[in-house]
């Protein structure tokens, strides 16, 4: 996990620095249309950020479901779906 933590952490750097190019750009007088390559380019690191979260938080679930009683069980996954599904709406 520490991997994968490391990894979101290293990509929403990324973004950050995206987005002060974004701002620069704005403040500049940049084209709208190569602004709006980058927008869409910030938009596909944060939904890879995304992936990479729901993918890391499905295995810490099912570690906790496989320890957890079964009442536990159910709500880990409640849980995990309530989350997934808040990201599906958003991406």
């Amino acid at each position: 996990m520490e991997k994968e933590k490391k990894d979101v952490f290293l990509r929403l750097r990324r973004i950050e620095g995206q987005i002060r190019g974004l701002q620069r750009m704005v403040a500049e007088g940049s084209s709208c249309a190569d602004i709006l390559t980058q927008v869409a380019a910030v938009t596909a690191a944060i939904k890879k950020v995304g992936t990479v979260v729901v993918k890391t938080y499905m295995e810490e679930c099912l570690n906790k479901s496989q320890k957890a009683p079964g009442v536990k069980r159910g709500e880990t996954f409640k849980d995990f779906q309530k989350a997934v599904s808040r990201y599906i709406d958003w991406a």
